[in-house]
């Protein structure tokens, strides 16, 4: 399993890492049913890979709890990110989610979330999309410091978007920066250069576009950047389009890690196949760039 150095936090984590958002639960909020039994499957086989990097979120329904549940005995083996600023509804039918930026929810959310996962800490914990007015007005940061401070985070992170995410680098304040990214969403490629210029730890999400052009929730469709650009044209040796997209995500030089969720254990088998190949040829990786470039400017 190949390791990078998450930006100065000096964490030397999984280039894959694994993202908990499909374990969140109930068919009426996620689509699909998943139980405690393939939770409990996945995050332990994700462990036995040797996948160090664990990304999920309060809003992610059951995943923290899932995570308390099955692996948090296996603690020292894993570095853990969540993100705070999230409130949940079960309205019964499904869940609302908002985000609230006060001390008082941050704190909150930090609380409940070792409780569910039944740790004294988090490695780093992440502002969940917030604007850049949002983090000013609710004095944001120094909250985040204060949660530091008291040891219940190691390092503070936010989740984020271009244009918001430029602002964000200049306040100098967060050690990692989660951005979405890949071959089909290649738009933040030179954000993540400059957060990670600035000495930001880089978390890729989205970095297998939900696994590739035909993936169960139909991304990019079939007239979107895979087709259009002949992105078929570039697979040899037997390559699938999701370890394209995979190993094409942890080609870019920033990706320190990408986090890749599943509940289903094949799938989580053949991305770890296709990372332990590691970054793409030099050839390949430019001729994509080139084909998708070509699409975005037409």
């Amino acid at each position: 399993m190949m390791t990078t150095t998450l930006g100065r936090t000096g964490l030397d984590v999984t280039q894959l890492g694994f993202g908990g958002m499909e374990l969140r639960g109930p068919k009426v909020w996620s689509g699909r049913e998943v139980s405690d039994q393939q939770s409990d499957a996945v995050l332990n086989a994700v462990l036995d890979a040797g996948i160090t990097f664990i990304d999920t979120s309060p809003d992610y329904g059951l995943s923290e709890e899932r995570i308390g549940k099955f692996i948090s005995s296996r603690r020292n083996e894993y570095f853990l990110a969540t993100k705070c600023g999230c409130t949940w509804t079960d309205t019964g039918d499904t869940w609302d989610i908002t985000h609230t930026w006060t001390r008082e929810k941050l704190f909150e959310n930090i609380s409940l979330s070792l409780e569910r996962m039944n740790t004294d800490h988090v490695d780093v914990l992440q502002l969940h999309n917030p604007s850049p007015q949002d983090v000013r007005e609710g004095d944001i940061v120094a909250v985040l410091k204060e949660i530091q401070s008291q040891g219940l985070t190691r390092f503070i992170g936010i989740s984020t978007l271009p244009p918001a995410l430029a602002e964000f680098v200049e306040m100098g304040a967060f050690d990692t920066f989660q951005i979405p990214y890949s071959c089909l969403q290649p738009e933040n490629y030179d954000a993540i250069t400059l957060a990670a210029d600035a000495g930001a730890g880089i978390i890729i999400r989205g970095g297998i576009a939900r696994g590739g052009p035909q993936g169960a929730a139909g991304y990019d469709g079939p007239d979107g950047v895979w087709a259009t650009a002949k992105l078929d044209e570039t697979l040899t040796g037997g390559m699938t389009p999701p370890e394209l997209i995979l190993r094409h995500t942890l080609t870019h030089p920033h990706c320190h890690t990408t986090i890749v969720g599943t509940f289903n254990l094949d799938h989580l088998a053949a991305n770890i196949v296709a990372a332990a190949k590691g970054p793409l040829p030099a050839d390949v990786y430019d001729t994509i760039r080139q084909r998708v470039a070509a699409v975005a400017a037409s």
